[in-house]
């Protein structure tokens, strides 16, 4: 009698529920027993992207990714000539708003707005006051990091150019990722330089990987930009930001590690958990999980807007006031003093706030 009330129970609780009790007198106890737990526990854990997604949509755009530059005559020529990217906006803005929203007091910026393709980045440098520049010893792997993927039609004809122009290698070469990994086999990418030390790479999609949209005839050998990728701690927390609050969807996911992840990044035993999330428009937001090595440091606590390791991707919210509001409930930290109302629409936006995510990394949140 014992045993039988023991299956009973647990047939309750079991998918196995279905079937009816009649079957199971029929079946020995042990072998229940095996069928039981091999349901309940899995050898392997769900990743962490693949809990059930929520219909929220909080973040309507990704806008632009912005980069702190030490000498913006100098980054606009590498990024027009050696990239060809378009000059949309030059603009020089002071005042009280601005140091409430950057964080900063006594600023004065000259902000400079690119477009490749149908994406956009932008430009800041600081006439005052001068932040730190990037480190020299950074590693793909440090927190800090963060590049954007500008997408080629042509891998050897972008590498080629770019050496014509000297850019400094971040990457040993280009390389293409092995066939057995399924999900971005035939990818090629390679990572460099700009001017100032922050990396960037450019990208090529095999026929059905990445956007369709960068499926098309070949045209520019400079398409667009796909993403910008960051280094992130622990993807669970992550999402727990991108996804569960701003609403971005999680779109793929792959662990790269080898030889040839190891000279993309440059980072002698590089293993990495990659997330790639969207939002309904614009680049996507790619994560950067070092499984190993784990010696990648941490943003520094005082890293300020004016240093040159600083980015800042902005998306772009119907209503910030409950944006806030919901990140404010996460206990993030926020750049900003609060909400700020920016002057004339002179950055393309009527109001803004800087956040952290959970490694450091900020994000601008706008409403036009």
């Amino acid at each position: 009698m014992r045993k039988l009330k023991l299956i009973e129970m647990t047939t309750r609780v079991s998918p196995i529920s279905k079937l009816s009790f009649l079957s199971f007198r029929l079946i020995p106890l042990s072998l229940v027993l095996v069928l039981l737990s091999s349901i309940a526990v899995s050898p392997w854990p769900s990743p962490a992207w693949s809990e059930q997604q929520t219909d929220k949509t909080m973040v309507k755009a990704v806008d632009t990714i912005g980069m702190t530059i030490s000498d913006m005559d100098r980054s606009i020529d590498f990024y027009t000539n050696v990239l060809p990217f378009e000059k949309v906006s030059d603009v020089e803005v002071w005042g009280s708003e601005y140091e409430q929203l950057q964080g900063i007091f006594g600023i004065r910026m000259r902000v400079v707005r690119l477009k490749l393709g149908d994406q956009f980045i932008e430009l800041t440098e600081y006439l005052t006051p001068k932040g730190r520049p990037v480190p020299i010893e950074s590693r793909s792997n440090d927190k800090w990091f963060q590049h954007i993927a500008i997408v080629v039609n042509d891998m050897d004809n972008a590498y080629e150019h770019l050496r014509k122009h000297k850019v400094q290698h971040a990457s040993t070469a280009p390389q293409r990722l092995p066939d057995w990994n399924k999900a971005a086999a035939g990818i090629k990418a390679f990572y460099f330089k700009d001017p100032d030390g922050h990396n960037l790479e450019i990208i090529y999609f095999p026929p059905g990987k990445g956007d369709p949209k960068w499926q098309v005839p070949p045209g520019k050998l400079f398409m667009g930009i796909d993403h910008t990728a960051i280094v992130v701690s622990d993807t669970a927390q992550s999402l727990k930001f991108y996804r569960d609050i701003m609403g971005t969807k999680v779109k793929g996911d792959s662990e790269n590690y080898g030889t040839e992840q190891e000279h993309l990044n440059n980072v002698f035993g590089a293993h990495l958990q990659i997330t790639g999330l969207r939002s309904p428009m614009g680049p996507g937001i790619e994560f950067l999980e070092y499984i190993s090595p784990g010696d990648g440091r941490p943003i520094p606590v005082d890293e300020r807007a004016n240093d040159i390791m600083h980015w800042e991707t902005t998306v772009v919210v119907d209503d910030i006031d409950d944006a806030v509001k919901q990140i404010r409930e996460g206990d993030y930290k926020f750049v900003s003093s609060g909400v700020v109302e920016v002057p004339e629409n002179k950055l393309g936006f009527r109001k803004g706030v800087l956040v952290r995510d959970p490694d450091g990394h900020v994000i601008r949140i706008v409403e036009k």
